[in-house]
């Protein structure tokens, strides 16, 4: 392109200089001048329109015939359409594959401008979410799916979480929906999860008619082996240790089927009960006694410090069972002559109620999984122990239920901290006249 242009230059230099020339000869060189730049200015506004004609009638036809600099500007022009047609249909091909696999998909698929306009959908979103082409293509897609929580989760633009929602097009049908960023664009995939919301109730009834059942048989056996333990002096000597045994298994077994029932309770009612006003400092000085007994012999360091105007508003018995648990594990799995600090404080972020401990700790990989049911760290230390693997699932469950949030941090060798979380808006002032409407 460069020797281009100064194969121009020569050639604009030596078109001049023969115009002077000739000017001169025939004594009328500015006449000669003007004609030479005349005849320059039109060789250019002609290939100016050959260019933008051939631009106008489209890329089948060949680059026009010309010379000098616009030859080669001709050439690099066709050029270029050649490599952007190849690439478009690269393109193309790249986009009919992308279609025909997410058409294939079971999951709804719709491609969202960044402002949420709908691009493109699947066969599977017509299914699901109702939507119809071309009639819905442009829309927004939250004018199109009114439910509630999807309109917030649009609004949130958290891409982080997913929302479940029943399908506009099919009220029986349970969608759980998610956004992918990428690009300037959004995909939107909703998955039908019906039948995983069916099994889900399936096992949540089964569990809870199991303990339910159980119950009252485990309380009979109890009774009858209180009975028989209160008397060990009139049984045979060889009966006293089973008779022990099977007592302290009874009560095991009893503990388990309360925790389960509470937890069924937990998932069952999707709202707490109508909340009062809970004196945390209080609970905690009576649960901080009830652990100086569990400690016993061992004889734990138990620290309070509590702000008694600091209330909550919730249910009274399912933060005492949060709290217990909490205060309770910290015990069982902390050391003879260990320290256990309970905090209970306000600041800009909520209120918090924090337990720590002096410990054994926590490994890193086992933190993610300690809130799921019946997960133990060491299985035969926490039987031995009396845990039952559901407490800080119910601890879980109960915090989900006040807008709270648990969080945990502990080493090796060094003991743990769990944290529970209020907001804010679940601070309230302690009441002269209990009445939160």
């Amino acid at each position: 392109m460069f020797s281009s242009w100064i194969d121009e230059l020569w050639y604009v230099l030596g078109f001049t200089i023969a115009a002077v020339v000739l000017g001169l000869i025939s004594g009328y060189p500015l006449l000669f001048l003007l004609f030479g730049v005349l005849t320059y200015l039109g060789w250019n506004l002609l290939n100016l329109y050959r260019l933008q004609r051939w631009l106008n009638e489209g890329r089948k036809f060949q680059p026009p015939v010309s010379s000098g600099l616009w030859e080669e500007v001709f050439n690099e022009i066709y050029r270029m359409q050649v490599r952007n047609r190849k690439r478009k249909r690269k393109l193309t091909q790249m986009l009919n594959r992308f279609q025909e696999a997410t058409s294939a998909l079971p999951d709804a698929t719709v491609v969202l401008s960044i402002h949420g306009e709908i691009e493109w959908f699947n066969d599977a979103a017509h299914k699901m979410l109702g939507l119809r082409w071309p009639f819905d293509a442009g829309q927004r897609i939250a004018n199109l799916v009114r439910h509630p929580k999807f309109i917030e989760f649009m609004a949130a633009a958290d891409y982080s979480k997913t929302v479940e929602l029943p399908s506009p097009a099919d009220t029986g049908m349970l969608l759980a929906a998610l956004i992918v960023p990428y690009g300037d664009k959004r995909l939107l995939i909703a998955r039908d999860i019906t039948r995983l919301q069916h099994l889900e109730e399936v096992r949540r009834d089964f569990v809870a008619n199991v303990s339910h059942e159980l119950r009252t048989p485990l309380t009979v056996v109890n009774g009858f082996l209180e009975t028989l333990n209160s008397t060990s002096e009139e049984c045979p000597g060889t009966w006293v240790r089973p008779l022990q045994l099977m007592r302290e298994q009874a009560m095991r077994m009893e503990n388990i089927v309360n925790d389960l029932l509470m937890l069924s309770r937990l998932e069952t009612d999707q709202q707490t009960r109508v909340p009062t006003a809970v004196d945390v400092a209080d609970m905690s000085r009576m649960l901080v006694n009830e652990a100086h007994a569990l400690s016993g012999d061992h004889a734990h360091r138990i620290a309070l410090d509590v702000d008694a105007q600091l209330w909550l508003r919730g249910n009274h018995n399912e933060l005492h069972s949060a709290f217990s648990n909490l205060i309770f594990n910290a015990v069982r799995y902390t050391p003879a002559g260990g320290e256990i600090r309970i905090r209970w404080f306000q600041d800009q972020h909520g209120a918090h109620w924090v337990i720590s401990d002096t410990g054994e700790g926590i490994a890193p990989h086992d933190l993610p999984r300690l809130t799921e049911r019946f997960y133990r760290v060491d299985a035969g230390r926490s039987r031995q122990r009396g845990g039952t693997g559901l407490g800080l699932a119910i601890v879980k469950h109960v915090l989900n239920r006040h807008a709270a949030q648990l969080h945990i941090e502990s080493e090796l060798g060094k003991g743990s901290v769990f944290s529970c979380d209020f907001p804010a808006s679940a601070i309230i002032a302690p009441p002269a006249v209990t009445n939160l409407d």
